[in-house]
C-alpha cells in the first residue's frame, strides 16, 4: 500500500499532467478549416451554376427539337427516328458500361497504360502509312499454317462460346427454344 499512495500524487501533479497532454498545431487545424471552408464554397458555386445552367441547356434542346421537328420529308423523318432511339441508345449504353464495370472487377482487370495506347496506334498509323497493314496472303498461309495446337483448341473453345451466346441469345429474342416455322406452303 504505500508504494501506491506514493504514485497517487505523483499521478495528480500539473507538471505530469502538462507532459502528458498532447499538443496541436494551430497551423494544422487553421489549414484543414480553411480547406473545408473552400470546399463548401466551391459547391455552392458549383450548385448555383448547375441550377442556373439547367434550364438553359433545357430550353435551349427544346428549342432545337421544335426547329427540327418542322423539317419534313426524309430528312425529318430521319431526325424523328433518330429523336425516338436516343432514350434507347443511352440506356442500353448505360447498361453496357455498368455491365462492363462489373466484368472488369470482376476478372480483376485493368486498363492498359497510356503508354501501351500510344505504341500500339503508332504503329497502327505507320503500317496504315506504308501500306503493310494487310499481310500477304503467302504470309497470313504461313501464320495459319505455325499455329500450335493449345492455340487452335483455344479459338476452338472461344468460338463455340461465341455460338453458345448468339444461339442463346435468338432463344431469349424469340422467346422460343425451337426454330423459325418457315412457309408452310412449300411443305
Amino acid at each position: 500500500m504505500a508504494v501506491s499512495t506514493l504514485a497517487r500524487p505523483m499521478l495528480r501533479s500539473p507538471a505530469l499532467r502538462m507532459a502528458s497532454r498532447r499538443f496541436e498545431s494551430t497551423a494544422a487545424s487553421k489549414a484543414t478549416e480553411a480547406a473545408k471552408d473552400t470546399a463548401s464554397k466551391a459547391q455552392q458555386g458549383l450548385s448555383r451554376v448547375t441550377s442556373a445552367a439547367g434550364p438553359a441547356i433545357a430550353g435551349a434542346a427544346k428549342g432545337v427539337t421544335n426547329a427540327l421537328g418542322r423539317i419534313g420529308g426524309r430528312t425529318g423523318k430521319a431526325i424523328a427516328f433518330v429523336e425516338r432511339q436516343t432514350p434507347f441508345v443511352v440506356y442500353y449504353s448505360k447498361v453496357g458500361l455498368e455491365l462492363g464495370k462489373l466484368v472488369f472487377q470482376g476478372q480483376k482487370m485493368s486498363p492498359p497504360s497510356m503508354a501501351t495506347f500510344q505504341t500500339y496506334y503508332q504503329n497502327l498509323w505507320r503500317s496504315i502509312q506504308t501500306g503493310t497493314i494487310f499481310q500477304a496472303p503467302a504470309n497470313l498461309l504461313q501464320s495459319v499454317r505455325s499455329l500450335s495446337t493449345a492455340q487452335l483448341a483455344t479459338g476452338g473453345v472461344i468460338l463455340a462460346e461465341c455460338l453458345g451466346f448468339f444461339t442463346v441469345g435468338e432463344m431469349i429474342g424469340r422467346l422460343k427454344l425451337v426454330g423459325y416455322h418457315g412457309e408452310t406452303a412449300h411443305h
